[in-house]
């Protein structure tokens, strides 16, 4: 993992040590947003017009911020309109790379070697981390977002009158937005971002905080979850996608690599059954590729695991009977 600095790559892992062994996220700096118009978006960005062939994603099968924006591909019927490019799960000193003689992992738009050179296409004096999920412009070719809360909402109403896209699907509908976007600032904080300020703390009591407040949500969330089938509104919302990328990842990587060892997701009655029951959504399961996601994480994070040795397990079954049916 490196970043750029006035447009120049640096293999450099995070700096903790100006943090108190405290890991913080950097912020996301592409934050246009898409609309069905072009016109202004929630912040006032615009300019940016949901067409069909416009849009180029840049995402990686084993990371779980790039995982939602492909999901919403998938499940709003984008596929035909947005064309996609996957980095290859190793990330090392040139951080996400592709791939010019593997098919799977080819930068079909540009055909650049590294993901670094995306970013400066877009903007060559760029200071800051190379991420993934990309959202690309061919027409202004620059980025348009490389935020993945940003993109999903995008994905979600901004190219609904295209053809072929599923516009009776909504996510995000109005009447549940309050309550979806409060979970989801509990579940960003604590659970999607929570596994990595374990995994990466290199403070005992910043690990520590950070494992005492994942499993207290993930106990609330159990608890919400026995008593009511999604976790707002009786409806599958964006608040269930965005936990179940982390969800899918967590007995296989983050219960030992991240050190998040109190209990697996499949110890959970209620989350257990909740995460196989979104993992058999028709679709949803081509998304996931539990192969890339450990090769990933255990190879590409040598802070981590200095070995690189990808385990062999776990045993995962995800397409077991859910037994959530009687739910409200």
């Amino acid at each position: 993992m490196g970043l750029l600095v006035d447009g120049k790559w640096h293999d450099q892992w995070y700096d903790t040590g100006k943090t108190g062994g405290k890991f913080e996220r950097e912020a996301a700096r592409f934050r246009n947003w898409v609309t069905a118009d072009g016109s202004p978006g929630p912040a006032g960005e615009g300019g940016f017009k949901a067409e069909s062939g416009r849009y180029h994603l840049y995402v990686s099968l084993a990371c779980p911020w790039a995982h939602r924006t492909l999901v919403f591909r998938k499940l709003k019927g984008l596929e035909a309109h947005v064309s996609v490019s996957v980095v290859h799960p190793d990330m090392l000193e040139n951080g996400w790379e592709f791939r010019l003689d593997d098919e799977a992992h080819r930068d079909e738009l540009h055909g650049f070697r590294f993901m670094h050179q995306v970013y400066t296409k877009a903007a060559p004096g760029y200071s800051g981390r190379v991420t993934v999920p990309v959202l690309w412009d061919k027409h202004k070719q620059t980025i348009a977002s490389n935020e993945s809360a940003d993109i999903i909402r995008m994905f979600n109403s901004a190219f609904d009158d295209l053809e072929g896209v599923c516009s009776d699907v909504d996510f995000y509908p109005e009447a549940l937005r309050t309550e979806i976007d409060a979970v989801n600032e509990q579940v960003y904080h604590t659970v999607n971002n929570g596994v990595y300020k374990a995994g990466f703390a290199t403070a005992q009591v910043q690990y520590e905080q950070a494992y005492s407040e994942l499993f207290d949500s993930l106990d609330w969330l159990d608890a919400r979850l026995t008593q009511q089938r999604y976790l707002v509104g009786g409806e599958l919302t964006e608040a269930d996608w965005r936990l179940f990328t982390t969800l899918i990842r967590f007995d296989a990587v983050y219960y030992g690599h991240f050190k998040c060892n109190r209990q697996r997701i499949s110890d959970f009655p209620a989350l257990s059954g909740y995460l196989r029951e979104l993992y058999q959504v028709p679709g949803v399961a081509s998304t996931v590729n539990v192969d890339q996601i450990k090769r990933h994480y255990f190879v590409s994070q040598r802070t981590v695991n200095p070995t690189q040795i990808v385990p062999v397990g776990p045993s995962l079954d995800f397409t077991a009977p859910h037994g959530r049916e009687g739910l409200s």
